[in-house]
């Protein structure tokens, strides 16, 4: 009989422990692989929603406020960018795109964002990924709307389908807490029709909608008719210079083809930052910064999974020697089948060794299924892209790691069974 064999028939002799120290041995190793393969995957997915814009201007309170608030649309921007300003803008330099937005308004709880026709044809929701029409088209007049893939998903929109919009984030006071908007209201009097749904980008723009510039502005001189005691439908006719504000401009350089660093980034980035009126950011930098922020968060869930691992070998060590009280008698009678105490040594130091092996294959192929079905929900569910690199390097080095760990752990119950007494075991039971 081989080695391999009494080692097989050993472990399948105590299943039920071998399978719970083996599912543990998994559990810890997928964890630690995907933490691993996770890192990266949430910075991966942020950098998708800033797009092709080089520049972002607004005029919130940091660089890292405009972009959450102008790409991600975690808020609305309170100070808006009068006409005056954003001429100023515009001329300043021959820009490559300019696309200036108004983000204050909501359907539902999710944002609209009203902007320019160029917002379809110039600014890219992901690098490399120009916009796509599931049904439909851009808007090209007043009170026409466009749909984010899981806006039209969740709110079950369809082409032709009328709306009204909701100034402010639309949530309820009761409840919301510190994101409630007391001055939000439905305005009745105008009706958008959808007339595009989008392709899903896997970005936060998948979550907004989409409107001409002029029908919100229209909206909000409603509101200033109406503070003045004047009840009116308002055209584009009635608007004057102080309704026609925007939120943000999203700004892109001209660069060579196939780059996206252009020359004259560094200059004119310095150049906007001087003029103290506005805030200018990067969104690639200021994603990179919040990550920075956050990195620390890493080492806390790497040494989690550390101490998860390491309970998995603490596990196979207590298992295997609670077993040699009850093996001893088996050691013994190998001992006189001609065993040598190293080949006994060897046989407990390879069953834990297996243990560990299978333990980290186990963990390995389930990580990989978690990990693929997590991000096909998320993807479907929630328009969101969040790619885990589970490379084989990280695979080899985590089964590696705890394949070794689990080969240490068999050193102690090895030892008990090296230093066995074969005369003691083999004793008459009872």
């Amino acid at each position: 009989m081989s080695d391999l064999t009494i080692v097989l028939r050993s472990l399948r002799a105590r299943l039920f422990s071998t399978t719970v120290v083996v599912l543990l041995v998994a559990v810890s190793a997928g964890l630690l692989l995907a933490i691993l393969s996770l890192r990266s995957a949430g910075e991966r997915a942020f950098e998708r929603g800033t797009g092709n814009a080089h520049l972002l201007v607004s005029r919130d309170g940091s660089p890292l406020v405009s972009v959450l608030n102008g790409l991600f649309y975690a808020n609305s921007p309170k100070a808006p960018i009068d006409r005056a300003k954003l001429n100023e803008l515009r001329e300043s330099f021959p820009w490559a795109m300019f696309v200036p937005t108004a983000i204050g308004d909501s359907y539902r709880s999710f944002p609209v964002v009203a902007t320019a026709p160029e917002f379809f044809s110039k600014f890219e929701p992901v690098l490399g990924e120009p916009w796509q029409f599931a049904d439909g088209r851009a808007f090209d007049k007043n009170f026409e709307v466009v749909l984010g893939s899981s806006v039209a998903r969740e709110t079950g929109l369809r082409m032709g389908a009328k709306l009204v919009l909701t100034h402010g984030s639309g949530k309820s006071r009761e409840g919301a807490g510190d994101e409630a908007d007391e001055h939000s209201h439905v305005h009745k009097e105008y009706e958008f029709t959808v007339v595009g749904i989008l392709k899903p980008t896997g970005s936060p723009h998948d979550r907004a909608l989409f409107s001409d510039l002029e029908s919100s502005w229209m909206l909000h001189a409603h509101d200033r008719f109406e503070r003045s005691g004047k009840e009116k439908l308002v055209t584009a006719a009635d608007l004057v210079d102080d309704d026609r504000n925007v939120t943000g401009v999203l700004l892109r350089l001209p660069s060579r083809e196939g780059s996206n660093t252009p020359p004259a980034l560094v200059s004119q980035y310095d150049k906007l930052r001087r003029d103290g009126s506005i805030t200018v950011a990067i969104p690639s930098n200021e994603v990179q910064r919040l990550f920075s922020i956050v990195k620390s968060i890493d080492v806390l869930f790497l040494a989690m999974a550390g101490a998860t691992l390491l309970s998995s070998g603490v596990a196979i060590l207590l298992s295997m020697v609670n077993s040699m009280s009850e093996r001893r008698r088996q050691v013994a009678i190998l001992r006189v089948l001609g065993a040598s105490q190293a080949r006994i040594f060897w046989l407990v130091l390879t069953e834990s060794t297996i243990v560990g092996l299978v333990g980290a294959t186990v963990g390995i192929a389930v990580c990989a299924t978690v990990l693929f079905a997590a991000t096909a929900w998320l993807l479907n569910a929630h328009g969101i892209v969040i790619a885990p690199e589970l490379d084989a390097r990280s695979a080899v080095l985590v089964a590696m790691g705890t394949t070794l760990l689990a080969a240490i752990a068999g050193i102690v119950p090895s030892v008990l069974a090296y230093r066995t007494s074969v005369a003691r075991n083999l004793r008459p039971i009872g």
